[in-house]
């Protein structure tokens, strides 16, 4: 069953434990606190707009300057726009959308507001946390695309945090049942 949960409802699906995944350049990280991370020298990878991301398990992301786009194993395509008036550009923020199954869940979303954007880390509710891999288009846009692998959904929602390059919290989102 397929579920794309937007993260302005809060409902997102549940980290149980880090299955680092290396084509996804996925890894279980500690972060020392929930406002700092260790500062990142170069967190995201520039792509070129319509070059499609092998982010592991199946799973395709490619972006756009229109927004994120994503696919997975099923070949479903997907779309989150940031240019359609529900992004809000002029300060930071982070969304959420999830698939999982028995096997895993894929974590994406769009970080946004800031063009100095160092880390996106899922915290699940029993404390795990899964840094994500960033994707930016050539000239630093204000916006970009994070993914992650987790293990199988348990008892609620991951936590997302959003820290600039010097390690500060910018925007996170709640998990919900936390």
């Amino acid at each position: 069953m397929k579920k794309y949960l937007p993260a302005a409802a809060a409902v997102v699906a549940v980290l149980a434990a880090a299955s680092a995944t290396p084509a996804a350049a996925t890894a279980a990280a500690p972060v020392p606190s929930a406002s700092t991370v260790a500062p990142s020298p170069s967190p995201v990878r520039v792509v070129a707009s319509g070059e499609r991301v092998d982010a592991g398990g199946g799973w395709t992301v490619w972006l756009t300057e229109e927004g994120k786009h994503w696919s997975g194993p099923d070949g479903y395509e997907n779309f989150r726009s940031v240019v359609d008036g529900n992004v809000d550009l002029s300060r930071p923020g982070v969304s959420h959308q999830s698939e999982g199954s028995e096997a895993g869940v894929f974590h994406s979303g769009l970080f946004y507001g800031t063009k100095k954007a160092g880390q996106v880390v899922l915290t699940g509710t029993d404390g795990t946390k899964t840094t994500a891999a960033l994707l930016e288009l050539p000239g630093r846009p204000g916006w970009g695309v994070w993914y992650a692998h987790t293990g199988p959904e348990n008892d609620g929602g991951a936590a997302v945090a959003l820290y600039d390059r010097n390690g500060r919290l910018l925007a996170e989102l709640p998990g919900w049942n936390a």
